[in-house]
């Protein structure tokens, strides 16, 4: 990586569509689906709402061991069994050297993720740097609130933003790194969103390899 990009870039792995792996400090699984059979253990499990594409028990369980934390929205703690700590948009858990922070992601103008579900994005504060992931969502107002180094934005369209509503949502937010998700697992977008994004931002932007 880049020795201007944020550290946290280096710890940062693309599995595919909305799943991500943080490797330090602790190993950290955003919305894992279709997980490579050799992923790491999770320490820490964060699922934003219970879509099949962001909360699959089955993916959660590959990961998952005695130690691992699970932190879920409302809707998808229903589906991952025992064990699972719900999170509220507004609400925060500390978890060893990483502070978490549940944040609303919902659209605006389609009805798949109303307000009202409390789907969640979330603000990860690790490694002296701040990375959010803005889950299944438009360009919302409460975007204006929120500093970051690393964001994370869909851009595919459809159920959420579109790939010229991220770059709006990147000037908002302004973070130092901007990296596309969302697309390219047949769901829903293609590379074609994350290059149109990765042209048009007002920020730099990492696209980066899925490992899934």
């Amino acid at each position: 990586m880049d020795g201007d990009q944020p550290e946290l870039m280096k710890y940062l792995h693309w599995i595919g569509h909305d799943t991500f792996r943080i490797d330090s400090p602790l190993v950290i699984y955003i919305d894992p689906w279709h997980l490579p059979d050799a992923s790491p253990a999770a320490d820490l499990i964060l699922i934003s709402h219970e879509h099949h594409d962001h909360c699959s028990p089955e993916s959660v369980e590959k990961i998952r061991s005695q130690k691992t934390l699970v932190l879920a929205s409302a809707g998808a703690a229903e589906s991952l069994g025992a064990g699972v700590e719900v999170l509220r948009p507004g609400e925060r858990r500390v978890v060893g050297p990483v502070t978490v922070e549940a944040v609303p992601a919902y659209n605006v103008d389609k009805p798949f993720h109303p307000r009202q579900a409390n789907h969640l994005g979330f603000i990860l504060d690790l490694v002296g740097e701040r990375l959010y992931f803005a889950g299944d969502t438009d360009v919302i107002p409460e975007m204006k609130s929120i500093r970051c180094d690393v964001a994370l934005l869909p851009v595919s369209g459809k159920y959420v933003m579109d790939a010229d509503q991220a770059v709006e949502a990147a000037e908002i937010l302004r973070p130092k790194i901007a990296v596309p998700m969302h697309y390219g697992a047949g769901v829903a977008g293609t590379d074609a969103d994350a290059d149109r994004f990765r042209k048009r931002s007002p920020v730099p932007v990492v696209v980066l390899e899925a490992e899934g």
